[in-house]
């Protein structure tokens, strides 16, 4: 089917969906207004690039007249330059949407390898994220936040909750390596450390069914950093998903039930992206290879202090900006990702 043919089904079915709407009961009227405010956007992209090549092709016919050459000519130039524009914004919103883009999502981050010094950065990085979800508006929850002794983290959980959440952080999937000295280090030698991030899209009950009796359920008494006891009661949970293996265990709160809340939400996102993966061939085959092992060869960005760069190897981007980065500025890292894998896409939609 051609652009100009799918095209002309969007307008015809927005225009059903209007009719539709006009005599729709108060079953249909949701998924109506639904589709139709899905539909809108593209719609009135779809219109202004038809009257920008109207335009263009009119303004291109008035150049052979010495009259109207001068007028035309400015016309011509500036719908020549709007009509590829608008023709990749119509080709970006027919693009099939991962219907997971819009939700919200689960962080999960821990050290790998590199000891202290990875568990440093990881509650670095888990702060950086939180001021950038922030400096967005999005909700963030701490589900659990297991704590070193030396201010670092042996493994932190957190929902980011909003509009458009994983769209934005799902690039930040995989092995972070960060370079630096120390500051225990006595020689001045800079040393490699290694950190892994998940982003999981939320899921809701209807997502995943989860069995109860598929669930081993164990509770025990929640320790604080160093291994101190920090609650005298066994509020701390531990779920195993014996059919998948998955274990999520949460100690954060005080009370049994609400550790027991959060543990499943994490549980059922595992589950989830577990599924989603599997169904497509385009994403990571599994949770494992989305996030890596956390050797320092597998690694997908880079954090280098004593340059003061970042750099992202799947698109080779280097950015001189550490220390904002560091304080939550990752849009011109997330917005070139985001551009890298729309090219990709257009492209293999022309294949």
């Amino acid at each position: 089917m051609s652009i100009s043919d799918k095209l002309d089904r969007v307008l015809t079915r927005a225009e059903e969906v209007r009719h539709l709407l006009a005599t729709a009961d108060g079953s249909q009227f949701g998924a109506l207004s639904k589709e139709l405010a899905e539909l809108e956007p593209l719609v009135e992209r779809v219109e202004a690039l038809r009257a920008a090549i109207r335009a263009r092709d009119e303004a291109e016919a008035m150049l052979g007249d010495p009259e109207l050459r001068e007028l035309a000519e400015d016309e011509y130039l500036a719908q020549k330059e709007a009509v590829p524009r608008l023709e990749r914004e119509v080709r970006l919103m027919l693009l099939p949407k991962d219907s997971a883009d819009e939700r919200s999502a689960i962080l999960e981050i821990r050290p790998a390898a590199g000891g202290d010094e990875a568990a440093l950065f990881a509650a670095e990085l888990f702060r950086a994220y939180q001021r950038y979800a922030e400096g967005r508006r999005w909700r963030f929850e701490v589900l659990e936040y297991d704590e070193g002794e030396l201010g670092g983290v042996k493994g932190a959980v957190a929902e980011i909750a909003g509009t458009g959440v994983f769209a934005r952080f799902k690039y930040e999937s995989g092995v972070h390596r960060v370079q630096r000295v120390p500051a225990t280090e006595t020689q001045g030698r800079i040393h490699t450390s290694t950190v892994t991030v998940a982003i999981m899209p939320e899921a809701e009950e209807v997502d995943v069914q989860i069995n109860e009796g598929d669930l081993r359920i164990d509770t025990y008494r929640a320790s604080g950093a160093g291994g101190q006891h920090v609650n005298k009661t066994d509020s701390a949970v531990r779920i195993t998903h014996i059919p998948t293996g998955t274990v999520v265990a949460m100690q954060e709160e005080r009370s049994q039930h609400k550790n027991r809340a959060k543990a499943m939400k994490v549980l059922r996102a595992r589950i989830y992206e577990a599924q989603r993966a599997r169904l497509s061939e385009g994403r990571a085959a599994d949770r494992k290879s989305q996030v890596g092992t956390g050797d320092r060869s597998e690694r997908i960005r880079t954090y280098n202090f004593p340059q003061g760069r970042v750099t992202d190897h799947r698109i080779g981007l280097t950015l001189h900006k550490i220390d904002k980065v560091m304080l939550g500025d990752f849009d011109e890292i997330i917005d070139a990702l985001t551009q890298e894998d729309e090219a990709a896409r257009l492209a293999a939609e022309g294949d």
